[in-house]
């Protein structure tokens, strides 16, 4: 399986190109539609694939949260997918995809992994609500592969949130003073419904406007109508747009695009841009700067973002 994870520093290069590798995994024959789906996790997010050793279960734990094992003398939390999917699978993960999410490790537990493939995102579509309700917003992106199969990418953001409460808390937005300063907005762009949800209370605690939108392309296509308007209007769009935040990980059009397209035009250029992502390590916050980012902020840590975004503002 080491073979899957070779040369991911030649990866680096897809960066700004929106494309992505990912590793295909599936969960299991689902025992109430006896179907195997294929799920897909960006490879950047992994760290090693191995066989599911002896999970040691721990009192009090989510019931998504299989156990924890050791690994080279770290306890790892195990998070069983198929749980967290609401799936009844015919057997219990046989592997482990070993993961790396802001700065955090943990394991997911799923039946089988086939390989890492290569996609444009614009080949990512957004899910159909039907889809969005019966997965309980668990799958960000769905494409389908040659072979006529679906594959979906999972909200790890999600699960994470769901096994953790790293985005429940609210007492992680009492400390965030609203900002004193009137007319200030941002466009902040992000797939998974958690993310949203926190960004959207980090602002409002800072009483600051905000603009959504759920990847690259519905924020790009917001910025041309705000450009429009401030054209009619004989203004400049920092008028109207003071911070654009974006996620890395988007379908249809993923957040390095999104911001060399910023920093490549005229009208948004001197525009600040916060790259606000749960990829881990130094060469991701590099990738960003590549591209033209101005500021990089882990997820789940809405003080620190809300210090970034103040600072920018109030510029």
């Amino acid at each position: 399986m080491s073979e899957l994870l070779k040369n991911v520093d030649a990866r680096t290069r897809l960066a700004g190109t929106n494309k992505l590798e990912i590793l295909l995994f599936t969960l299991g024959r689902d025992l109430d539609s006896g179907r195997t789906e294929t799920y897909g996790i960006n490879v950047f997010k992994v760290r090693e694939v191995m066989r599911a050793p002896a999970i040691t279960r721990a009192p009090d734990m989510p019931a998504a949260v299989a156990g924890m094992v050791s690994l080279r003398g770290v306890l790892v939390p195990v998070v069983d997918l198929a749980q967290c999917a609401g799936l009844s699978t015919e057997a219990n993960g046989k592997v482990m995809i070993i993961t790396e999410y802001n700065g955090r490790i943990q394991a997911f537990l799923v039946g089988a992994v086939d390989t890492i493939l290569r996609l444009d995102w614009s080949a990512m579509k957004v899910p159909p609500e039907m889809l969005t309700c019966k997965t309980a917003g668990l799958v960000t992106a769905v494409t389908e592969l040659a072979d006529g199969r679906l594959v979906m990418m999972m909200d790890v953001e999600r699960v994470l949130a769901d096994t953790t409460d790293a985005a429940s808390n609210d007492l992680m937005y009492r400390g965030i003073a609203p900002l004193g300063i009137p007319d200030r907005t941002v466009l902040f762009a992000d797939d998974s419904s958690t993310a949203r949800k926190q960004i959207v209370s980090t602002l409002d605690a800072m009483d600051v406007r905000h603009i959504g939108a759920h990847n690259g392309r519905q924020a790009w296509d917001a910025l041309q109508r705000i450009a429009h308007h401030a054209a009619s209007s004989g203004k400049p769009v920092s008028d109207f747009l003071q911070v654009i935040l974006t996620d890395v990980e988007m379908p249809e059009m993923d957040g390095y695009m999104l911001t060399r397209m910023i920093k490549s035009d005229q009208r948004f250029r001197a525009i600040p841009v916060i790259m606000h992502s749960s990829l881990s390590g130094g060469s991701n916050e590099h990738l960003g700067k590549s591209v033209g980012v101005d500021e990089y902020v882990s997820k789940f840590e809405p003080q620190r973002l809300a210090d970034t975004l103040g600072r920018l503002l109030a510029q």
